[in-house]
C-alpha cells in the first residue's frame, strides 16, 4: 500500500510541475521574444520483491523550445528583432554579459541604448551611448548610426555595433530572469551571420492552442493520480479491518 501511496503521490508532483511549465508559457504568449520552457521525465524501475513491472518518475531535464517565433512588422524604427538563430548582448542587472531576442529599444536619459525591459544592449566595448540630438538607426548587420539633427548635412556617425552571438542551442541555458547564459559561463564572440530585422518583433513562439490542450492533459493525469492516493488509502484502512475482525 505504501508502495502505490508513493508512485502516485511522486506522480502527482511532477504534473503539477508540469502544469507550472505550462501555465507559465501561456502566461506568455504575448511576450515579444519569448521561448517556451519545456520539461521532460523518464521512468525508472522500482526496485524490491514484488514489484518487478512498476516504475516512478524523475525529473530529466528543463528546457527550452528554441524555435523562432513569427516576425511581425511593426514600422517602428526603434523595433528590432533578429531574422537568423542567435542572440543579442545585453548587460544583465548583476553587471554579466547576457543575451536575449526580445528586441526593441529606448535611450534613456544619458544617451544609453536600453532593451523595453531596461537593460543596456551591448556592443563589443560595452553599452551603446548615443549622442544628444542625433536620430539612431540600426543595420542588418547590428551597426547603430547616429545621424545629427540640425544640420544641413548631416554626416552619419558609427555608435558601434551591437553584439551578434550565435554559440548553439546546446550550449546556453535560460535563466529564471528569461536571459540566456552559455552553460559554462564563457563569453561567446560575436557572430557576423546573425541578422537584424529592422521595424520587426518576434512574437512568443508558445502555440496557445497546445498549451490549453496540455493543461487539460495535465489537470486528468493530477486528479488520476490524487484518485490512486484515496484507493491507496482506503486498501489501508480496509486491510486494517480485516486484521482486527482476524
Amino acid at each position: 500500500m505504501d508502495r502505490m501511496l508513493f508512485l502516485a503521490m511522486n506522480g502527482a508532483k511532477h504534473v503539477e510541475w508540469q502544469q507550472a511549465t505550462t501555465s507559465n508559457n501561456l502566461a506568455n504568449v504575448n511576450t515579444n521574444g519569448f521561448k517556451a520552457e519545456q520539461v521532460s521525465f523518464r521512468a525508472l524501475p522500482v526496485i524490491g520483491d514484488g514489484a518487478p513491472t512498476r516504475t516512478y518518475v524523475v525529473d530529466n531535464t528543463v528546457g527550452t523550445d528554441m524555435t523562432q517565433g513569427a516576425l511581425q512588422q511593426t514600422g517602428n524604427q526603434n523595433d528590432f528583432a533578429l531574422g537568423t538563430p542567435g542572440f543579442f548582448a545585453v548587460q544583465a542587472p548583476d553587471g554579466t554579459e547576457a543575451y536575449s531576442r526580445a528586441g526593441g529599444y529606448v535611450i534613456d536619459n544619458a544617451g544609453t541604448l536600453r532593451t523595453r525591459s531596461g537593460l543596456p544592449i551591448l556592443g563589443d566595448g560595452g553599452p551603446i551611448v548615443a549622442p544628444a540630438a542625433s536620430k539612431v538607426q540600426i543595420m542588418t548587420d547590428g551597426s547603430v548610426v547616429a545621424i545629427p539633427l540640425g544640420e544641413s548635412n548631416p554626416t552619419p556617425q558609427t555608435l558601434g555595433q551591437i553584439k551578434l552571438v550565435n554559440p548553439g542551442e546546446r550550449t546556453m541555458y535560460k535563466g529564471e530572469d528569461g536571459l540566456f547564459r552559455m552553460n559554462d559561463g564563457s563569453t561567446p564572440q560575436a557572430d557576423q551571420n546573425v541578422k537584424v530585422v529592422v521595424g520587426s518583433l518576434e512574437a512568443s513562439n508558445v502555440n496557445a492552442v497546445d498549451s490549453l490542450v496540455q493543461m487539460i492533459s495535465h489537470g486528468r493525469m493530477f486528479e488520476m493520480n490524487v484518485k490512486l492516493m484515496t484507493t491507496a488509502e482506503q486498501n489501508d484502512q480496509q486491510a486494517t479491518q480485516l486484521l482486527s475482525m482476524s
